[in-house]
């Protein structure tokens, strides 16, 4: 067994040299061909690919290739050695195999998707699909040119068991850093189906904490890049992310994979931006204010509640209702006179306005139609009998044209969901009532808010239906793809207008539903989506793998979400094992001039004099409120230097030790978690609290710390009132 892997890190070590001469070879050719600065067309073409392959060739010397496969299709004479990597390139010299394999080329989905056997294996190529025989799958991690380990998943020869769990572990159990980082070399097949999956395809993906949703996501956008290179383009695509922090979060991942100008938003930056409208960072902070930082908990959440009324496609019958009655009194009344004695009747505007100009939007309509009538005003200019009465008739025609434009409705997105509100006056000949179909508590809110000039993030779906109504969507501004994660705390409106903005229905849509704190806005089973699409148009997959958590971990948040959620989503962990989880009371019983906050301020320290032994990266302490993560981040600041609290307005994500509140952590990961108060004063019984409570838990990679100054909640106790599932609690 030793000599078998002796003999193979030996044969990896060389191959690895002789790769290596080969890429520095072609490298310092290419950067002995000078630079060409001219204008000939070709010619620039051709440095430009000179300079793609001088890049990927830099970056290739540093860790060429993370896999091997030796596979013999059935029409082949020998078995050939395949080495997949990051970026794909040729040899210098015309050969049957490149030097590396891109990860995303059709033979490499072999790499991924063969788990073992003797039977054939096959895959979609161009050609058709190819059948053979694999021989050997070899995982190998290199890094700054140094082989560091080789593990054989699979070899034909070999009585030895494969070990692919036992590398996935390897790369799992690293720690983390500040960044998330690309899963290229440990793509398991259940992702591999996603990355490759169709692209006209409204994608859903349900994925548990820690499945690898947004990495997924970020390599299918590679994936699609490579595959449909002369239909789809980087620079109209888009990755939705919930907050800037986690954007920087993600930043890392698509050039480490050779892409870029991909575009990256909030829905709301993204939005305002398409209206022309600001949105206070304010509104934001009220929001999460009213629903997580108010005492006695969440508000009750109902149909009614203004983000799910505003979330959902009822009020889209309702904006087109509106629109609909705009157009049809588009058209002022009465003829159109430049002067005197000249006159453009009524019925020939309405036959350019309901004919001609018919498929055309309504803003857009009008353009033409106002256009229409200035060419007619120009040719009976011509028609003037003397210079003088050209000179008054341009005088007279231009104030009228510009009085006769503002008898037009004003296509203005803000001002038609006013009216639609009634927060202002309505057109003459709408019903005098908003309409029914909209809540009266709603209603009384939105007329309050809109007067006041508040916009709220729920406000940007309808706006932005009402301006593509008015305005249609010109091709040039169409994406080809886009990647929505946290999909959860989207609402069915924002999925229904953004497929106005793609393509194909083109769309990666992630989330994980147990994770659905903001329900106050977000769907509550997927089916609200789907049920946009036709069912040829999208496909659903779930993800129930975790692989970013310890085992205990993993077992930990289950029965959160099965005793809280009594929810059927539950992960199941890749067999890695670690510390358990350690559920620990403040004090056991308190001095009389022990106060609260003491207690918790020194459970808090000693949690993290404990993880300070360990070489970890990252560490979060998780508070119920940002008001608690304030007050927890100023005493602990004067005792650590590299601590950050994360309030929601944070660009970037520093690493090192981070104090947040737990509802600010979605989407982020750190290699140990403390979360501070886990008792019933701080998270109630409600399945929205069990909810907050697994997103905490969930963060942690290899140490969960739960701290708690007085009674559980009932889904961390058993019957007895014992802590659930677990050995009696320490004391700090």
């Amino acid at each position: 067994m030793e000599d078998n892997f002796q003999s193979a890190y030996q044969e990896e070590e060389d191959r690895l040299n002789s790769a290596l001469t080969e890429i520095d070879t072609v490298l310092e050719r290419l950067r002995g061909i000078p630079v060409y600065t001219g204008h000939e067309y070709t010619e620039q073409v051709l440095e430009d690919s000179r300079e793609q392959r001088r890049k990927d060739l830099a970056k290739l010397r540093q860790e060429p290739y993370f896999g091997r496969l030796d596979f013999q299709g059935k029409d082949e004479d020998e078995r050939k050695a395949l080495y997949i990597g990051k970026i794909g390139v040729d040899r210098e010299q015309v050969s049957d195999r490149p030097l590396v394999i891109d990860w995303r080329a059709p033979v490499a989905s072999l790499f991924y998707s063969f788990t073992g056997g003797t039977e054939p294996a096959s895959y979609e190529a161009p050609e058709g699909l190819i059948e053979g025989l694999v021989y050997l799958k070899r995982n190998v991690v290199i890094r700054k040119q140094i082989l560091e380990r080789v593990a054989d998943t699979y070899n034909r020869d070999s009585d030895a068991p494969a070990v692919s769990d036992e590398f996935l572990v390897y790369r799992l159990g690293e720690n983390k850093d500040n960044r998330l980082r690309d899963i290229v070399s440990t793509i398991q097949e259940e992702q591999d189906r996603i990355i490759r999956a169709a692209k006209n395809t409204a994608l859903i993906i349900q994925g548990v904490a820690g499945s690898g949703k947004t990495t997924v996501a970020l390599h299918r956008l590679a994936f699609l890049l490579y595959q449909y290179k002369d239909q789809v383009s980087a620079e109209k695509m888009i990755i939705f992310a919930p907050n800037r922090m986690f954007l920087d979060y993600i930043s890392d991942v698509l050039p480490e994979l050779g892409v870029g100008n991909i575009a990256q938003s909030t829905f709301p930056d993204w939005a305002a931006d398409v209206l022309g409208v600001v949105l206070p960072e304010q509104n934001a902070a009220d929001t999460m204010n009213l629903w997580f930082e108010r005492e006695g908990g969440m508000p009750e959440i109902t149909e009614e509640t203004p983000g799910r009324f505003k979330g959902s496609t009822a009020l889209m019958g309702i904006i087109e209702s509106a629109i609909g009655l705009l157009e049809n009194g588009a058209v002022p009344e009465g003829d159109f006179s430049p002067w005197e004695g000249s006159v453009l009747r009524r019925s020939m505007i309405l036959r350019w306005h309901n004919e001609e100009y018919a498929p055309y939007p309504p803003a857009k309509r009008k353009e033409r139609v106002m256009a229409r009538i200035h060419r007619w005003i120009e040719m009976e200019l011509k028609k003037s009998p003397s210079a003088a009465a050209l000179k008054d008739r341009k005088k007279k025609s231009a104030a009228r044209e510009k009085a006769y434009s503002t008898k037009w409705p004003k296509y203005d997105p803000l001002m038609i969901y006013k009216q639609i509100f009634r927060a202002v006056k309505v057109p003459e000949d709408w019903p005098p009532e908003a309409p029914d179909r909209i809540p009266q508590g709603v209603l009384k809110l939105t007329v309050k808010d809109l007067k006041k000039g508040i916009l709220h993030e729920e406000d940007l779906p309808p706006l932005l239906y009402i301006h593509y109504l008015l305005n249609g969507n010109e091709g040039s501004s169409r994406f080809d793809h886009i990647v929505i994660d946290e999909a959860q705390d989207f609402s069915p409106f924002q999925i229904a207008v953004l497929d106005l903005y793609v393509k194909g229905h083109s769309f990666t849509i992630l989330g994980d539903l147990s994770q659905g704190i903001h329900a106050y806005k977000g769907v509550h089973a997927w089916e609200e989506m789907q049920t946009l699409f036709a069912p040829e148009h999208t496909a659903y997959h779930a993800l129930t793998r975790s692989y970013r958590s310890t085992m205990e971990i993993i077992e930990f948040a289950n029965g959160i979400l099965s005793a809280g959620v009594g929810s059927s989503l539950l992960a199941v962990p890749v067999f890695r094992s670690g510390n358990p989880v350690r559920l620990i009371p403040y004090v056991e019983e308190k001095p009389e001039h022990t106060a609260d906050g003491d207690s918790r301020m020194e459970a808090v320290r000693t949690a993290l004099a404990s993880l300070s032994g360990r070489e970890y990266r990252t560490v979060a302490v998780l508070t119920r409120s940002l008001r608690e993560a304030a007050e927890l981040y100023t005493e602990l600041a004067g005792l650590f230097d590299d601590i950050h609290l994360i309030d929601g307005s944070m660009t970037e994500y520093r690493g090192g030790l981070s104090v947040l509140p737990v509802y600010l952590s979605k989407g982020l990961e750190f290699d140990a978690v403390i979360l501070a108060d886990a008792d019933s004063d701080h998270y109630g019984d409600a399945a929205w609290d069990a909810k907050l409570m697994y997103v905490g838990c969930t963060r942690a990679l290899h140490e969960l710390w739960m701290l708690h100054g007085g009674s559980l909640p009932t889904y961390l106790r058993n019957g007895d009132g014992t802590a659930l599932g677990w050995p009696e609690p320490e004391i700090i």
